[in-house]
């Protein structure tokens, strides 16, 4: 296929989607999504509630109850087939959630999980989503399990911005009996940021899944159009007044103990460090850390590169995840600040002396500061990196922000300013959701003594519409990134070029049709990048969807064809010494993708991949099972296979992960992961007990073993660290 049969191709779909769109539009009915009551009143209680799950306090007999909860899925509007019972007291310092979650057959209930973060989407679950701004934003998200897992996650712009990595200080207990599961749940005021009035009025909702049924309860918002997060959908919580947020200042000291052994001598390791952190006012957060440490970071998870760009990891270590809302910007595919640039280099720690953080809700204006300072380590000098991040409320769901970020050493200075702008509705056409933006950024670059000029070129921007909704999701947009723009503190994995992207995508429902639950075709999904200086066409992903589908029991499957075309200007090493000349290069691949439900014991989803692959062939298998043993036992294994055919060779690589996670009870569990890949010929073994002795502290023990696997298995190294993490609020 050439490029002009592809632009062809394109201008004949967008013609016909645009016009499909417009008629959905024009004849999409408007769906209730409220009922009565919409507004939960708490109570006031002074005497002391025992956390056991039990919910036979006389607060909860007294307690303003809601029990008014609608299917979102699988019949989008009908009752409930189970019912829900929520009620909320509180005193001077905590308020506590009461939940009765009858069920008719309570050994059906599905409970896998019961460490500490857990993955909820195939378990049983009840989910609150509390916005104490009351500001149709941001707020918290708390969910439990029949097991008594909790899990949280940090929530801003209504879903559009999270973090899954957001720990919050609070404890749940549940008790299950003949009529269902129940839970307490008790959060201090401390662990969450509210304007200082006397009285309160806070957003909130709750949702609740029952998976075997794959039914999906909603108090308010219960359209398809709306998650739990979109809580400008949701209710009210009046009757708050006169509580203190408590704790003011709180002290995490760690100490740090172990051992290594290799061929060499063995070491032994001892450190010393903690964080303080006090609150300026009650929206805003202060945080000092010293000697600063991740030695209980789980190992990244080694990749195989078989492009020509580089490759994204995630950040992992709980000190740069905790907030970290507070400081993204990103220019699409940009990242203007990736916090892996902090105390890492190529995979090594670079030790971290210090720094600080200042990060919190002032008004309607989300502030974050932060300052790190890491240490010299061989011929990496003493570096400073900050970044100054805001981000101001503006209309009813938008937001404008900036963001500077700078990296300083002896040698030299780079920093990064970027804005941007989002504007987002939940009301188009009454009920749709809407999100249109844009962002800019430009790179400074001076190394000391040199008079080269390093700022030319040196922009990155993008301009984009989604339309993400639940029928009809839709992008389309516009970006840049020139030849000169360097986010040293930031994440790019190519420069130079012109990307044209867009999206459509249908999901239909038919109520009449027997196992599926819904349909889904993507006529185009389109990555065009163009050289930004010579305007010759670098690389396109165009891909599309004939057909897929959710089946009513929760399995789904894609069919999906893709055109891959790239022109690399110059020769570039493949792997293991295969070269892949530079040329043009039209690639046909086709790909299936299958999924179970995930609420089974056992679960797997599996991707092939076949096609074409530069001047060769290739075929991708990937695999991945989850083996759910009983509550306390889960184990999971994943496989990636290419099979490589080019004319200079053919060559296998196999990429392997396995993770046992036990967990003795909510607050000690314990997982082993293990890995290998045939590129890099390690094993590497990652052994970690987690234990919370009360709820903020934590003790972890943690055994790193590395084997050497190419001829035979050679043990080359292993460590062994224990860490303790204490909590003190003064």
């Amino acid at each position: 296929m050439s490029i002009n049969e592809l632009a062809a191709i394109f201008e004949k779909t967008m013609k016909q989607n645009l016009i499909f769109i417009l008629f959905l539009l024009l004849t999409s009915t408007l769906l209730g999504q409220h009922s009565k009551p919409d507004t939960l009143i708490a109570m006031f209680y002074e005497e002391q509630i025992k956390l056991d799950g039990q919910l036979n306090e006389p607060c909860w007999l007294n307690a303003s109850a809601i029990e008014n909860f609608t299917q979102r899925e699988q019949n989008e509007g009908a009752p409930a087939t189970e019912k829900t019972r929520i009620a909320v007291v509180y005193n001077t310092h905590e308020i506590y959630f009461g939940i009765w979650c009858f069920d008719k057959e309570p050994d059906k209930i599905s409970a896998q999980q019961m460490a500490r973060d857990f993955s909820w989407g195939s378990d049983d679950n009840i989910e609150l989503m509390i916005s104490t701004f009351n500001d149709n934003r941001n707020g918290y998200l708390f969910v439990v399990n029949p097991n008594g897992a909790k899990a949280d996650i940090w929530v801003g712009d209504e879903g559009n911005d999270f973090n899954i990595d957001w720990n919050g200080v609070w404890d749940a207990a549940v008790d299950r009996n003949e009529q269902g599961w129940f839970a307490e749940i008790v959060i201090p005021f401390s662990t969450l940021k509210f304007k200082k009035d006397s009285a309160q009025v806070w957003g909130i909702n709750f949702e609740r899944n029952i998976r075997r049924k794959k039914e999906q309860l909603m108090w308010q918002g219960w359209s398809r159009l709306y998650d739990v997060e979109k809580i400008s959908q949701g209710g009210k919580l009046v009757g708050i007044n006169n509580i203190k947020q408590g704790t003011k200042i709180e002290l995490k000291p760690y100490m740090l103990g172990g051992f290594e052994f290799s061929e060499e001598k063995p070491k032994n390791t001892g450190k010393i460090g903690g964080e303080l952190n006090f609150d300026i006012t009650s929206t805003l957060k202060m945080n000092f850390s010293a000697n600063t440490d991740f030695a209980q970071v789980e190992s990244d998870r080694e990749q195989i590169n078989l492009t020509r760009f580089s490759l994204y990891y995630p950040e992992k270590r709980q000190f740069f995840l905790e907030g970290k809302n507070y400081f993204d910007l990103n220019v699409d595919q940009v990242r203007l600040f990736y916090s892996r640039r902090i105390g890492i280099d190529q995979h090594t720690e670079v030790p971290i002396i210090g720094g600080m953080r200042l990060f919190g809700k002032l008004n309607k204006t989300n502030i974050g500061i932060m300052s790190i300072q890491t240490n010299a380590k061989d011929s990496i000098p003493t570096t400073n990196y900050s970044v100054i991040k805001l981000k101001q409320d503006v209309f009813k769901q938008s937001s404008f922000g900036m963001i500077v970020t700078q990296k300083y050493s002896k040698n030299q200075y780079n920093r990064v300013y970027g804005t941007s702008f989002i504007y987002s509705t939940s009301e188009l056409f009454k009920e749709k959701n809407l999100i249109a933006g844009g962002s800019i950024a430009v790179s400074e670059t001076k190394i000391f003594g040199e008079t080269e000029n390093l700022n030319k070129n040196n922009i990155s921007y993008d301009v984009f519409v989604c339309y993400p909704n639940d029928v009809i999701e839709y992008v389309l947009g516009f970006m840049t990134v020139e030849k000169g723009f360097n986010p040293e503190m930031g994440y790019t994995n190519r420069k130079n070029y012109q990307m044209f992207y867009t999206e459509l995508e249908f999901a239909p429902r038919f109520k009449n049709l027997p196992f599926f639950r819904n349909l889904i075709f993507k006529p185009i999904d389109l990555n065009y990048y163009i050289n930004d200086e010579t305007k010759e066409t670098e690389s396109i992903f165009y891909e599309w969807r004939p057909f897929g589908f959710v089946s009513k029991s929760g399995e789904s499957l894609e069919f999906n064809i893709q055109h891959i075309f790239d022109k690399p200007s110059e020769d570039f090493e493949l792997i293991d010494d295969v070269i892949i000349p530079a040329g043009s290069y039209w690639d046909n691949r086709f790909e299936i993708e299958i999924s179970s439900f995930q609420g089974r014991k056992i679960a797997a989803e599996a991707t092939i991949n076949v096609g074409e692959f530069y001047i060769g062939h290739r075929q991708e298998y990937e695999l991945y099972m989850r083996f759910n043993f009983n509550n306390h036992l889960n184990i999971g294994i994943d496989w990636e296979r290419n099979y490589i055919q080019l004319p200079q060779k053919s060559l296998t690589t196999d990429e392997f992960g396995g993770r046992i996670d036990y967990a003795f009870n909510p607050k000690l569990h314990t997982n082993l992961f293990a890995q290998w890949n045939n590129e890099d010929k390690n094993i590497l073994l990652n052994y970690r007990i987690n234990w919370i002795p009360k709820i903020g502290s934590y003790f972890y023990f943690v055994v790193n073993q590395e084997f050497n696997a190419e001829n035979g298995i050679k043990l080359e190294r292993t460590t062994i660290i224990g860490k303790l993490i204490w909590r003190f609020a003064l």
